[in-house]
């Protein structure tokens, strides 16, 4: 019986894919008992439910799941986009978590095995909120759930009251360099676009249409950022050598005013998760050049 279910599982076609666009992000019923066995399989839900304090019921992670130290102890059932179909069912979960777009193909092979999933997948802070406090109810954690959002809206409070100084118009210029080969930067409606706003900035390539795009060289030297932050980790000495090679860079105020950041853990800017409260603190200080805490 069990090698019928994974061959099934193996031979679903892309006709699955459109078929869990259609299905909502919750196969979760509000009657359901509290899950006692959750798999994860998103590395920011997986600092969620470690935040809220369910690191026992967490039973599997995928190989992405690297904070906090907890998640790295767990068993891993596959990568982020490739998860372990056959494992996950032997594991017999109450709950898996998943995220959007990329694991749709997922959510119509968890929807047709009848093992119940929720897909967290906001696109801003918003959104984040709206989905940690989900999270919260559906694992009986809501009061967890509302101390983790006020950390991000006290984070909010601060940041603003501390923007509000400033003039729209006087407000930096951000260029935020998620990879650097090829070169690309956060578009509109991305997470990282609202998390650049909230912080005070003003996202340079917000005009992009996709979420995370590839910009050409010469457009970051016509758009002249204030600030460049570097959403990877790397070295100053591999920083001087890369950005000299730039052809023309030398002429961006960012550069010429030696205003290039890095250091930032990129996980507390790319993952929406609780410590974005202290990702976007971290940005803010360094669009301003001043400190909150």
């Amino acid at each position: 019986m069990r090698s019928d279910i994974v061959l099934k599982t193996r031979n679903l076609t892309a006709a699955l894919i459109i078929i869990a666009i259609l299905i909502p992000i919750t196969s979760v019923d509000a009657g359901d008992s509290l899950p006692k066995r959750i798999i994860s399989l998103t590395p920011a839900t997986t600092e969620i439910l470690f935040a809220l304090g369910l690191g026992d019921e967490i039973i599997a992670v995928s190989s992405y799941c690297t904070w906090p130290l907890g998640a790295k102890k767990k068993e891993k059932v596959g990568s982020f986009s490739s998860p372990n179909i056959e494992k996950i069912i032997t594991l017999k979960p109450d709950l898996v978590f998943v995220t959007g777009m990329e694991q749709a193909h997922l959510m119509a092979i968890l929807s047709s095995l009848n093992i119940k999933y929720i897909s967290v997948d906001p696109k801003n802070i918003d959104e984040l909120v709206d989905s940690i406090k989900e999270i919260g109810a559906v694992t009986g954690k809501t009061d967890q759930a509302a101390a983790v959002n006020k950390n991000i809206k006290d984070a909010l409070t601060k940041i603003g009251k501390s923007v509000s100084r400033t003039r729209p118009s006087q407000r930096p210029k951000i260029y935020m360099e998620i990879w650097y080969d090829p070169i690309m930067s956060p578009g509109k409606g991305s997470f990282v676009d609202d998390m650049i706003r909230q912080a005070g900035g003003i996202n340079m390539t917000s005009d992009l249409r996709r979420s995370y795009s590839r910009i050409d060289p010469e457009e970051v030297i016509f758009r002249n950022p204030d600030r460049i932050i570097l959403a990877y980790m790397k070295s100053d000495s591999w920083v001087n050598e890369n950005f000299s090679k730039r052809l023309g860079w030398e002429n961006v105020k960012a550069v010429r005013d030696d205003k290039i950041f890095i250091g930032i853990n990129p996980d507390i800017i790319l993952r929406p998760g609780p410590r974005v409260a202290q990702g976007l603190i971290e940005l803010h200080e360094r669009f301003y050049e001043n400190s909150l805490r």
